[in-house]
C-alpha cells in the first residue's frame, strides 16, 4: 500500500501509510501507533480495516522525533528506544497531526465524510483525547496510557468511544483502572470493555504478550461498533 504525505498545522510535513478498500468513496479510520512506529503490526492492522472497506490512515506520528520509526518488542535495544520516544514524544502535537490527518481524509472525494479512530498503547490515549477534542465520528481505544490524568476531558464526549482495558496491565494499575470505569461509565456514549488476567497490548499482532482469544473478541467488538457508527 501507498504512502502519502500530510502537511502539518504547524508547518513540516509527515509520512501516512494509507490502505485502500475495494470500492469508494467509503468511510474513513485513522489508525494511532503505538510506541513502536507506523511497523509492521501497525501496517497490517490498516490493511485489515482496509479489507473491511475502510480507508485507513496510520500518520507518522514521531516524524518530529525520528522520522519512519518501525521497531518491535522483541529486543531490549527496541524497547528502551521505544520508551525514550514516548519520553521525548509531544503529546499536543501528536493530537495536532492526528486533526490534521482528520482534516485530509474527510477532505478527500474516496471518504463519505464519517471518520473513525482506533489506537493502541498510545495510540490508545490518544484515541481518547480525540474523542474529547474533535468531531471524530467514533474512536476505540486499547490499553491507553494515562486517560485517567484526562477524565476532566470526559464531558466533551458527544460522539461514541469504546475503550479496552487490560485487566491485568502493567502501565495501568487497578485504581486507574476504577477511576476510568467510575467516571465514563457515566456516558451513554462510553462502552468499557475489560478483560481480567489479560495483559497490556493484549492485542498486538506477534506481540510478547499477545493473546489471540482476547484480542480476537475485543477486534470482534471495534469491528461491530465502527460498522455501526460509520456506516
Amino acid at each position: 500500500m501507498p504512502e502519502i504525505t500530510i502537511n502539518a498545522v504547524d508547518g513540516g510535513k509527515f509520512s501516512t501509510y494509507l490502505a485502500l478498500p475495494q470500492k469508494a468513496p467509503a468511510p474513513a479510520i485513522i489508525l494511532v501507533q503505538e510506541i513502536f512506529g507506523v511497523n509492521d503490526v501497525m501496517r497490517t492492522l490498516a490493511d485489515g480495516f482496509a479489507a473491511q472497506g475502510f480507508i485507513t490512515l496510520c500518520p507518522d506520528l514521531f516524524w518530529r522525533l525520528k522520522p519512519g520509526i518501525q521497531i518491535t518488542d522483541k529486543t531490549e535495544v527496541e524497547m528502551e528506544l521505544a520508551f525514550d520516544l514516548y519520553q521525548e514524544f509531544d503529546v499536543p502535537k501528536g493530537l495536532l497531526d492526528i486533526k490534521a490527518t482528520l482534516d485530509h481524509i474527510r477532505r478527500s472525494e474516496e471518504c463519505t465524510g464519517k471518520v473513525g479512530c482506533v489506537g493502541y498503547c498510545l495510540g490508545g490515549s490518544l484515541t481518547y483525547f480525540v474523542s474529547t477534542g474533535t468531531n471524530i465520528d467514533v474512536a476505540v481505544g486499547y490499553y491507553g496510557i494515562g486517560i485517567e490524568d484526562g477524565l476532566g476531558q470526559a464531558a466533551n464526549i458527544t460522539r461514541p468511544l469504546m475503550l479496552h482495558i487490560a485487566g491485568n496491565d502493567d502501565f495501568v494499575s487497578p485504581e486507574a483502572q476504577a477511576l476510568i470505569k467510575a467516571e465514563l461509565g457515566k456516558n451513554d456514549l462510553v462502552t468499557l470493555h475489560s478483560y481480567p488476567g489479560a495483559a497490556h497490548a493484549f492485542a498486538r499482532l506477534g506481540g510478547t504478550t499477545y493473546n489471540p482469544e482476547t484480542a480476537a473478541m475485543a477486534n470482534q467488538r471495534t469491528l461491530a461498533f465502527l460498522k455501526d457508527n460509520l456506516d
